[in-house]
């Protein structure tokens, strides 16, 4: 039984996944909802209330208050970057394909060591930076190959990648007491409501007259705001997903799930979307999945 749960839920964190992914490119490209902050704006939106609900309610976590105002801003640094990573992710699958988006987004562990090394001098060993080298050049590889690529759109995911990396040392550092750690499902709740804040305006201001055009699209097409709801819905059941898998499985099945999961990402979307790809582009993806494979098992052997 307890197998049979295990396997439900990385279907389940695999399909939120995906469907996410997918979704954001047919509203951006597809069906014309040009508006990735907007779209971020209703992910947080639906993180805030789902989080809520799912941790006083349902109790899928126990509660973790914010024990003062230095923690509290902390957290708030943390959504401000939590939400320019999903905004630069979304405003990339606006002008590039799902497979060469995921190719740039395997890349986080170069970034993620960058950090590391520049913001708490922590040193890996030569192994674990011999590693890197197939991350990038792979990348490298693949934008050379990539037949829809996008300069502005490869930069936004560039600074998505680099932002989660980012994010991902920050909490480490900012973080680091006992008395100040949360799990991922609490800091999601207090994370949320900080990027709410932080998009409304963005979104009034940068994506103007985007409220009448939703409305207009909503009006012509009724399915628009199913697909809104459930797009916002899913966003947050990645991460609950995402948790729920890490808290009823090993770091080590985290790890290769996650990297086939990348792979299962690109495979569908290229079958949906029937984007173009080339020999080249898919040699260098699969040479930065090799990497991030390598990267995994040398930072295991180095603890």
């Amino acid at each position: 039984m307890s197998r049979l749960f295990t396997v439900g839920l990385i279907t389940s964190w695999y399909s939120s996944n995906i469907g996410v992914l997918l979704l954001n490119k047919f509203l951006l490209s597809n069906y014309g909802f040009r508006y990735p902050i907007s779209l971020t704006l209703c992910h947080m939106l639906a993180c805030s209330m789902f989080s809520y609900m799912a941790i006083a309610w349902l109790k899928v976590a126990p509660l973790q208050g914010i024990r003062s105002r230095l923690q509290l801003m902390k957290i708030s640094a943390l959504g401000v970057i939590f939400c320019l990573s999903v905004v630069a992710g979304n405003i990339s699958l606006r002008f590039l394909p799902v497979s060469f988006n995921q190719a740039v987004g395997a890349t986080t562990p170069f970034f993620t060591a960058v950090f590391a090394y520049v913001m708490t001098r922590k040193r890996e060993s030569w192994v674990t930076y011999a590693t890197l080298v197939p991350v990038v050049t792979g990348v490298i590889i693949a934008s050379g190959g990539e037949p829809l690529f996008h300069l502005f759109g490869f930069i936004m995911c560039i600074g998505a990648t680099a932002a989660r990396a980012l994010k991902s040392v920050l909490q480490g550092i900012l973080l680091s007491s006992e008395g100040e750690k949360l799990n991922s499902m609490n800091l999601l709740m207090y994370m949320a409501p900080v990027a709410v804040i932080f998009l409304l305006p963005a979104a009034l201001f940068m994506e103007e007259g985007v409220v009448g055009i939703t409305i207009a699209l909503a009006r012509d097409d009724w399915k628009f705001l199913l697909y809104l709801i459930f797009n916002s819905a899913l966003a947050y059941f990645v991460n609950l997903t995402n948790f729920l898998v890490t808290k009823h499985t090993s770091p080590l099945t985290l790890q290769v799930l996650g990297n086939a999961k990348g792979a299962l990402a690109v495979v569908i979307s290229i079958l949906i979307f029937r984007n173009p790809v080339s020999v080249t582009g898919m040699f260098g993806y699969s040479l930065t999945v090799v990497g991030v494979i390598l990267y995994n098992e040398a930072k295991k052997r180095s603890v």
